[in-house]
């Protein structure tokens, strides 16, 4: 009986070694799953992108998304807590001065169906005797406004007023919108997205007045989080104004110097050119630092180096202030926009990370 003793045992340490191998190597298989790949096609570090997709794109470095980094993306929600980036708008919230506010007027009621007797279907008995009505709106808005994304057609630069990848306004503007580089260009995005919280960093819930965000500033926040870029990823910035945003944004007095806090060139250059950002966004509706600095003579020059030279899209009003709360640095960022064509971005958007 001893040495059937001693099989038993033998055996039962093979299984446990094999089982534990087995498991071992399961572990390990979906933790590389979850790594990123290998490769970002079109990023050069030192480069960043620029005008590498050929004649025709209007697509720019989200060229970068494939399955591959779609997958790894989505590997990233684990927990199903859903994150709303997106911040309400009325015709009263604050907006970036070079653009139209939005009005939002009913164009049918129930009331005014009836009244105004112009739907004879709807007035009619014996079609509807149950009196139906219906709300319908009309909407006159900017395609800037709110939670949004520049289209790579929304900066023009020079006396040719081009755009990215060189498309011209004398060849593809017109007076319904352009017509290269709208927002229906902009494809559904799914990227690892990245929270780098400044105003954190800074220990204040809300960054001064025209606070220049350096990349020494960036850097210090990723330190911080603990927290690594990769090519590919999507990165927000928070400032804290959103914090003052309340229900509609209404307050501008208040909102217009935070408003102007925001990463300079030399921030932008280093997302981009040595981290391979693929779009940069924030809770400000303009991303950059102003006033500029009196030594760059380019009026927005963080815009004019992201949209036009790099084809990088910028983010703007996204709402970061749960995230920050939850300490969720890293995430997977979904973002579609409205395909309205000629728009010059994707706009009053409802994007949402996921962890």
């Amino acid at each position: 009986m001893r040495w059937l003793r001693w099989t038993l045992l033998v055996f039962a340490l093979a299984l446990s070694f094999e089982l534990g191998r087995n498991c071992s190597g399961r572990a390990v298989s979906e933790e590389q799953k979850a790594e990123p790949p290998a490769a970002i096609k079109g990023w050069q570090k030192g480069k960043g992108w620029g005008w590498i997709w050929g004649k025709d794109d209007e697509v720019g470095s989200l060229n970068a998304m494939t399955p591959d980094t779609i997958r790894s993306a989505l590997q990233l929600a684990k927990a199903g807590k859903v994150y709303d980036l997106g911040i309400p708008y009325d015709r009263n919230s604050f907006k970036w001065p070079g653009h139209s506010p939005g009005e939002i007027i009913s164009f049918r009621t129930p009331e005014g169906v009836q009244r105004q007797k112009d739907f004879k279907a709807a007035i009619d008995p014996k079609l509807n005797p149950d009196k139906i009505g219906w709300h319908s709106a009309a909407l006159f808005i900017n395609d800037n406004v709110a939670t949004q994304i520049d289209g790579l057609g929304h900066i023009t630069v020079g006396d040719d007023n081009h755009w990215y990848n060189g498309f011209k306004e004398a060849d593809w503007g017109g007076n319904f919108g352009i017509r290269k580089c709208d927002g229906v260009s902009i494809p559904p995005i799914i990227t690892r997205g990245v929270l780098i919280d400044v105003a954190g960093f800074r220990k204040t819930d809300v960054l001064p007045a025209h606070y220049r965000i350096t990349a020494e500033d960036l850097r210090g926040a990723l330190e911080k989080q603990k927290t690594t870029l990769r090519p590919g990823d999507s990165v927000f910035i928070r400032t804290g104004t959103l914090k003052l945003w309340g229900e509609n944004g209404a307050d501008h007095d208040k909102l217009r110097p935070h408003d102007a806090a925001g990463i300079d060139l030399a921030a932008a250059k280093w997302l981009v050119e040595q981290q391979g950002a693929i779009l940069i966004g924030s809770d400000t509706s303009g991303l950059e630092w102003g006033p500029g600095p009196k030594d760059e003579a380019n009026f927005i020059p963080v815009h004019r180096y992201l949209l036009v030279e790099q084809g990088v899209h910028i983010g703007e009003f996204h709402y970061l202030e749960e995230l920050a709360k939850d300490g969720a640095y890293e995430f997977c960022y979904i973002c579609t926009v409205n395909k309205i064509k000629g728009s010059a971005a994707g706009f009053c958007l409802r994007p949402v990370a996921l962890r």
